[in-house]
């Protein structure tokens, strides 16, 4: 029993509390904005599964931080085989919840449901650190590399794509610039890459996206091009926060959101929920949660003991401000709905524990930043 407690009190001294604990906080305050956003429902089984999967999660997190990243990321074709597997079993079991419009996710027992596009994520940030540690910094920009590591991130977000995701290919895409840039590329790549975009957008426009799709970006400069319509959720969103001014409407006495009028109050449209209830200064308290949460693993990735550590940390850090940015542009009418959730706050058990496995890679970074640690996995 001593050996036990003792293991408890190495572990807790040598992991991240300052990283779990910013994340803990921003689950719970997740889970309680759930439960108000959900109560005109009259059922709290929304709240409850969140709370499990925070538990949940935690334990995910704890488990993989015990292990060495670098093993695990030696299990990159089983995790390859997994994560793909996974989503190309969408195109043949795919399940299309309520408001959705696209067959991303699993349906699995007890009504819950699972979007295999989060664990990508995970494992894209794990391979794309293989690949990068496998190149000397060197080497890198040789243009040979360069090509591979540009069809090494296109090749998840074309396959998300395809599948009909595109808040998680975006996410993806953004994952994969920033890993990209984390890595060392040189800038004049960067320079040519937004140069082809810039000159084949008018293409891309007027040739291949769909009406609907330009709608959605139309939407953002002219707010009454449908505004019962496509303009709706961001309308809603948009007056329930203004109505919701410095300090809020007060926990479950929001007028749009215990009426239901909040689209997604729970899930996508989660921080109009915060901004109407608890003001200003509850979306202000949720940004710093989110942004503190960035910043610590920015540090870690600074701290890293390699490469590897570091740009498995640079992924994690763009999956966390990619979504917070894309999912609070959403609520603020700057960028189109397209399905992001924010980060520890929006409801999803599944979603949320493959949070925590991200969170659990950088812990594992965090404990293994210098090789005297000892481990399970070293």
């Amino acid at each position: 029993m001593g050996k036990i407690f003792g293991a408890i009190a190495d572990y807790i001294r040598e992991t991240d509390k300052l990283l779990l604990g910013l994340c803990l906080a921003a689950s719970l305050y997740g889970s309680f904005v759930i439960l108000s956003a959900t109560a005109y429902t009259g059922s709290s089984r929304q709240f409850y599964v969140q709370l499990a999967a925070v538990g949940i999660g935690i334990a995910a997190a704890v488990v993989v931080s015990l292990f060495d990243y670098a093993k695990l990321v030696r299990l990159w074709p089983l995790i390859v085989v997994v994560a793909v597997g996974l989503v190309m079993l969408t195109f043949w079991f795919g399940y299309t919840p309520e408001g959705s419009d696209d067959s991303a996710w699993l349906l699995l027992p007890g009504g819950m449901s699972f979007q295999p596009s989060e664990l990508l994520k995970i494992a894209f940030a794990m391979t794309y650190a293989k690949h990068v540690s496998l190149l000397r910094e060197a080497d890198v920009s040789k243009f040979r590399n360069v090509v591979l590591l540009a069809v090494h991130g296109v090749a998840p977000c074309g396959l998300i794509m395809w599948q009909g995701d595109d808040g998680s290919a975006l996410i993806l895409a953004i994952i994969f610039i920033c890993m990209f840039f984390a890595c060392g590329i040189k800038l004049r790549y960067f320079a040519i890459g937004a140069s082809v975009l810039a000159v084949a957008s008018p293409i891309l426009w007027f040739r291949f996206i769909p009406t609907w799709q330009k709608n959605r970006i139309l939407i953002l400069f002219d707010h009454e091009l449908d505004p019962l319509g496509m303009g709706w959720q961001q309308g809603q969103s948009v007056a329930a926060m203004a109505s919701g001014g410095f300090f809020g409407e007060g926990y479950m006495k929001g007028s749009y959101t215990q009426s239901g009028l909040v689209p997604k109050g729970y899930n996508d449209f989660i921080f109009a929920s915060i901004g109407e209830e608890l003001g200003f200064v509850g979306a202000f308290i949720a940004v710093a949660l989110l942004l503190a949460i960035c910043l610590r693993i920015l540090w870690i990735a600074k701290n890293s003991r390699d490469r590897m550590g570091m740009i498995i940390c640079a992924g994690i850090f763009a999956m966390f401000f990619a979504q917070t940015l894309v999912n609070i542009g959403m609520c603020l009418y700057l960028f189109p709905v397209v399905g992001v959730t924010l980060p520890f706050f929006s409801a999803g058990g599944t979603s949320l524990v493959c949070l925590y496995i991200g969170v659990g890679l950088v812990l594992s970074v965090f404990k293994h930043r210098n090789k005297r640690v000892l481990t399970i996995g070293g």
